[in-house]
């Protein structure tokens, strides 16, 4: 496997001939449950219970795209750019139970998880090839789900992906006309307006954006301004707790719709190495907000999932939010 970039997007691909299928793999027993079956761990955190182990922990991805070894050895093609596929990728085993997903796990069992996935972000945004770390999580055979048990994947990267890439400029842009944070901006008119919210726990709200690419798109931000979900994961245990609930009941209330989404999380990139071209890096303490987004992936082939420059929902967020808000949800 190599990545390389399309000199009209500036987006890096990871491309090389994968025989491996997609979907959960069949497993004659559990490599997460088995522990004589497990890859390399990376870490593991007690929850301090007799009996139990661990509580969540990350281990090596049993066939990573990206491998901390070596160096990237970025090379001219021709127009094109190359490199190695240097980095990380691991897998978070979310929970010791084969059953228990984030949508049914106690919040003190979602707590422990954020923390682990705050701890791995900070540790390889350490490392100086590393301009960027992503946690998601697929869940479902149309999402791409990997394992059968409960976890998510972090991939460190040595660029920074084109999504966030946006996000970064528009940010900043904003920032400097406005001397605001956009995200800031967003949750204090939905607050105001109050039709996209889907709840609020906390100091953590769940909304609909209001240009949703796909039907019932959910974003969960938190109200207080943080660039970094580092941050707010390993010095807020408090409000730690919090976002674990809001976490579990809005993916309840997403398989309500669907039990397929994608998950991912928005952090800032690595601060400790800005780049001397883009220069986003100066202010963005100021003008980024961490967040989650959910995006769930309905059964039908939907036309949201056919347009990918212009992005069509059939379901407005209004009617979306209110169908999510009524969806009957543990306590």
């Amino acid at each position: 496997m190599e990545l390389r970039k399309d000199p009209i997007t500036r987006s890096w691909v990871i491309t090389g001939d994968d025989p491996a299928e997609t979907g959960p793999r069949p497993e004659l027993s559990c490599r997460f449950c088995d522990n004589s079956a497990t890859p390399q761990q990376v870490i593991a955190k007690s929850p301090n219970a007799p009996g139990i182990p661990w509580s969540a922990r990350s281990v090596v991805h049993p066939t990573p795209l990206y491998r901390i070894e070596g160096e990237p050895g970025r090379r001219g093609d021709g127009i094109y750019d190359r490199m190695h596929s240097v980095g990380a990728h691991e897998v978070l085993v979310e929970n010791p139970h084969h059953d228990r997903h984030l949508w049914n796990a106690s919040d003190d069992e979602i707590a422990h998880f954020l923390r682990l996935a705050a701890e791995r972000i900070l540790d390889l945004k350490r490392d100086p090839r590393i301009k960027y770390v992503s946690l998601f999580k697929d869940y479902g055979k149309n999402a791409g789900q990997e394992f059968s048990h409960p976890t998510s994947q972090i991939t460190a990267t040595m660029f920074v992906p084109r999504r966030v890439l946006y996000e970064l400029r528009a940010g900043r842009e904003y920032f400097l006309s406005k001397e605001r944070c956009v995200f800031c901006d967003i949750i204090q008119q939905e607050e105001r307006q109050a039709q996209r919210v889907i709840e609020a726990r906390g100091d953590y709200l769940a909304i609909g954006p209001y240009a949703p690419r796909v039907p019932y798109e959910t974003w969960i931000m938190p109200r207080n301004h943080d660039a970094s979900f580092e941050r707010t994961g390993l010095n807020k245990p408090g409000l730690r707790v919090n976002l674990a609930a809001l976490v579990r009941r809005t993916l309840q209330r997403v398989r309500s719709i669907t039990e397929e989404f994608h998950l991912v999380l928005h952090t800032s990139p690595s601060s400790l190495h800005p780049s001397k071209n883009l220069g986003y890096w100066r202010t963005i303490d100021d003008d980024y907000h961490w967040h989650i987004e959910i995006l769930p992936v309905l059964g039908s082939k939907a036309r949201s999932y056919t347009f990918k420059e212009v992005y069509y929902s059939p379901v407005s967020s209004e009617t979306a939010v209110k169908q999510m808000r009524e969806a009957k949800i543990d306590g």
